[in-house]
């Protein structure tokens, strides 16, 4: 009735990977890059680091998780860029009572027009969109929390048997707020590492505040005119996984994500003490793709060490678990994360010295 495991998806969609959409001049997408940036700014005050690094996860094509105090603008955010791209926009509001059929779809049984035959019908939930916010995500149970693991991981969703898949492009933006924890549950790592940036969200500095409150308490502003369309921005996040990075930039990379692992030699102190479990292999991945995002939004075709370095904090603050002492003497992932930094020179020594040496010669 419902279908078997083994049908093929419905729809003809296809990943970003896979996608033939054609690939865009560097100017051209950083060009598109910064009208989105300009049409997010004219509705959100201040929150510029915010907007910039929540850009890299869309023109990367990964998911963002938003953490700030109420009142920030984060849900502004979402909706001013949904409206920004042109992309179809849900809401989902976890709450402790929220179902993974609220999230997903189900499918409902229905009788016939002339009140003979009865057939089941596929409600799609609020999955089905193509920018999804899930706000307050940490509120609601993990049963709940997991139905979203397969849609950001597999761009896809599978009921009774049957799998459907998502229309690209896919993007869930999710906030947390960090200062009630009361009757919360929080995020279990396999789903953290599903976002490929975990973002800070500051509260405003005096001036933002006034600009707020002017904005805020007087005519009720509106959402951006559509900038980029649904077509240029497949382009945009195909022309990005074709940027250039250097093989000493990726072991940059690698070992920036390997000295977050207390285990390993090369690991400073802070991290011995402070963490746990270090970041993986995800974490890498998320260095690279950050640092492509970065350099095409500059109208670069290749990333750099000093890209890497620039989207190391969101990259890796949620993929590390704190240790008890490190929790004891408050120490933060965003810490562990400068002392790495300091730590692990973009160039290792012998090569350092070899360079140093030609150049001398």
């Amino acid at each position: 009735m419902y279908g078997s495991r083994g049908r093929r998806a419905s729809g003809s969609l296809r990943r970003v990977s896979e996608s033939t959409a054609p690939r865009l001049d560097p100017a051209a997408a950083a060009d598109l890059v910064k009208k989105i940036r300009v049409a997010i700014g004219r509705v959100l005050v201040g929150q510029d680091e915010v907007i910039e690094q929540v850009l890299w996860g869309l023109v990367g094509g990964g998911h963002v998780l938003l953490e700030g105090a109420p009142g920030l603008g984060k849900t502004l955010l979402v909706r001013a860029l949904s409206a920004a791209v042109d992309l179809r926009f849900s809401r989902i509001q976890f709450t402790p009572d929220l179902m993974p059929s609220d999230v997903t779809g189900t499918h409902v049984l229905v009788e016939g027009e002339t009140g003979r035959g009865r057939r089941f019908v596929l409600q799609k939930g609020p999955i089905f969109a193509q920018v999804v916010l899930a706000d307050e995500i940490n509120r609601a149970t993990p049963k709940t929390q997991s139905a979203l693991l397969e849609a950001m991981q597999e761009h896809s969703v599978t009921l009774a048997g049957e799998r459907h898949v998502l229309e690209e492009p896919f993007y869930v933006l999710a906030t947390e707020n960090p200062i009630e924890m009361e009757g919360t549950y929080p995020l279990p790592e396999a789903q953290l590492d599903r976002f490929l940036f975990k973002v800070m969200v500051p509260s405003p500095s005096e001036d933002e505040l006034v600009q707020v409150l002017g904005r805020t308490t007087g005519q009720i502003a509106e959402l951006p005119k559509p900038v980029v369309g649904r077509d240029e921005l497949l382009s945009l996040r195909v022309t990005c996984r074709d940027v250039a990075v250097a093989e000493p930039v990726l072991r940059y990379a690698a070992r920036l994500v390997r000295a977050c692992d207390p285990t390993m030699p090369e690991a400073p102190s802070v991290v011995r003490r402070a963490i746990r479990v270090g970041a993986g292999v995800r974490a890498a991945q998320a260095l690279v793709l950050g640092a492509k995002a970065i350099a095409l939004s500059a109208a670069r075709m290749h990333a750099g060490f000093e890209d890497v370095q620039r989207v190391a904090k969101p990259a890796m603050r949620h993929r590390m678990i704190r240790s008890f002492e490190g929790e004891a003497d408050g120490v933060t992932t965003d810490q562990v994360v400068d002392a790495v930094l300091a730590a692990i020179p973009s160039r290792p020594a012998d090569v350092s010295r070899e360079v140093a040496a030609a150049r001398q010669g």
